[in-house]
């Protein structure tokens, strides 16, 4: 029976859960692509020209890097030097809702398709932490890292590094 159990639990983090994953993005895109065209035009016109996406380098499972998708929230101006400026002289009104209220994550949805994300597991961090991790804190790249996880339900920014690996 316990051999049974292991089976079963393997096939539904195989199976189950991407193919439940795929499904449910593919209808909320089918529902929300009307805002999504909306925040990327916006987007664009508040970013003066400077792209809607940013993408970032992150580790998923077994901490294989991909591509995170997100909305891009900034401009690109730079000073006199050719430097960008600071990241509050670049932020955008607009940008600065679309990060309060979450809506930049949104494009991840096509990280999930891809299936180099989930729903739920850990976020994915930056690949500039990988040499920073405990043995155990590596433990999170045993699965695929989730849009929300169980850190963000708890505190999301508002808790400890060491708190966020625990949960």
């Amino acid at each position: 029976p316990k051999d049974a159990f292991k089976y079963k639990i393997g096939m539904y983090k195989k199976y189950i859960k991407r193919l439940l994953d795929f499904s449910i993005v593919l209808m909320a895109m089918l529902i929300i692509w009307p805002v999504l065209l909306c925040i990327t035009i916006w987007l664009h016109f508040a970013n003066k020209g400077a792209g809607v996406f940013f993408t970032q380098d992150r580790p998923g499972k077994n901490e294989k890097i991909f591509k995170a998708l997100k909305f891009k929230t900034m401009t690109d101006e730079r000073d006199a030097n050719g430097n960008l400026l600071p990241d509050a002289q670049r932020l955008t009104p607009v940008g600065k809702f679309v990060r309060s209220t979450s809506i930049d994550e949104l494009p991840q949805l096509i990280n999930i398709l891809k299936g180099d994300m989930a729903f739920i597991g850990p976020r994915p961090l930056l690949v500039q932490y990988l040499p920073l991790y405990s043995e155990e804190q590596h433990r999170r790249h045993d699965v695929t890292p989730g849009m929300s996880g169980w850190a963000q339900v708890n505190g999301r920014n508002n808790i400890s590094w060491t708190k966020k690996f625990e949960l």
